[in-house]
C-alpha cells in the first residue's frame, strides 16, 4: 500500500508518531530498496526490545509501504486503542484458540492485496543476555511456503537504548542512534512447493534466523552465538500466528 491510499486513521498515526520517532532517533536506514516495489512482502525483524515495532514501522514507512502488523487479539479489546489498531489495518492474533487460523487468511489476503506484513519470528523479544536473536518459531515460513512471498530480512540495533529489557530502562533522551539494515530476500527456493512438515518449516526457519544473526552481527560487531535453544513444550495449536509472530 502507498502513502497515497492511506485513510484517515492510517494518517492520524503517522501525524502522531512520526515527529516523536524523528525528534527521539538519530536513524541509518539502508536497505529500503529491498522492501519497495510492487507485490506483497513478509518482513522479518529481529526483536530486543519492546520499542521495535515503532523503529521497524517507521522505517517500513519510510521506505514507502505501510506495515501491518501481527498483535495479541487483548490489546485489540482495549478501548480506543483497539479501535484505531483496527482503523490501522493491524491484525489480532488469537492465540492459542481455533480462531488463529483466521489470522492466517487475513495475512495470505494481505500479501494478495500487494501488503507489507510484519512477523517477529521469535514470536517476543529475545532472551539471548546480549540481545543477540533466539531460535525463531514457524509462522513466518509457514506463511512464506503458503504464499510464495519473498521473505525480507531486517535487522537493527539501536532499539535497546530506547528501551532495555534486561533493566526495564526508559530513556527520553533525544536523537538516539538506532541502525535499521534490510537486506535482500532470504533464498528459501529448495523448499518451494514442499508440504509444511515440521522438518521442513523448521529448516526455513533456522534458514531465516540464520540471516537475522549474521546480518546483525555486520551492524553491530562481534562474534553472534548459535540459535538459542529451549526444552520443547506442548503444542496448543499448529496454526501460523500460534507458532510466532505476535508483536
Amino acid at each position: 500500500m502507498t502513502r497515497r491510499r492511506l485513510g484517515f486513521w492510517q494518517r492520524f498515526a503517522v501525524v502522531l508518531v512520526k515527529p516523536v520517532m524523528m525528534v527521539w532517533t538519530r536513524r541509518t536506514w539502508r536497505g529500503m530498496e529491498h522492501l519497495r516495489g510492487p507485490g506483497g512482502i513478509i518482513i522479518v525483524p529481529n526483536h530486543l526490545s519492546h520499542a521495535d515495532p515503532l523503529v521497524s514501522a517507521h522505517f517500513v514507512y519510510d521506505a514507502g509501504r505501510w506495515p501491518r502488523f501481527l498483535g495479541k487479539a487483548s490489546v485489540f479489546r482495549v478501548p480506543v486503542v483497539g479501535w484505531i489498531l483496527h482503523r490501522c489495518r493491524q491484525i489480532p492474533v488469537e492465540r492459542g484458540t481455533a480462531d488463529a487460523v483466521k489470522s492466517l487468511d487475513t495475512l495470505v489476503a494481505a500479501l494478495s492485496e500487494g501488503g507489507a506484513v510484519v512477523i517477529y519470528p521469535e514470536g517476543t523479544t529475545t532472551r539471548e543476555p546480549e540481545l543477540w536473536p533466539m531460535k525463531g518459531k514457524t509462522g513466518a515460513a509457514r506463511l512464506a511456503l503458503a504464499t510464495g512471498a519473498p521473505v525480507v530480512p531486517v535487522v537493527m540495533w539501536g532499539p535497546e537504548k530506547l528501551f532495555d529489557p534486561r533493566t526495564n530502562r526508559f530513556s527520553l533522551r533525544p536523537r538516539i542512534p538506532v541502525t535499521v539494515v534490510a537486506g535482500p530476500p532470504v533464498d528459501l527456493s529448495r523448499w518451494a512447493g514442499s508440504t509444511p512438515t515440521k522438518a521442513t518449516l523448521e529448516e526455513m526457519t533456522e534458514a531465516l534466523m540464520l540471516r537475522l544473526r549474521d546480518q546483525l552481527a555486520e551492524i553491530r560487531g562481534g562474534t553472534p552465538p548459535p540459535l538459542w535453544e529451549r526444552p520443547a513444550s506442548p503444542a496448543v495449536t499448529r496454526s501460523l500466528p500460534d507458532e510466532g509472530g505476535a508483536a
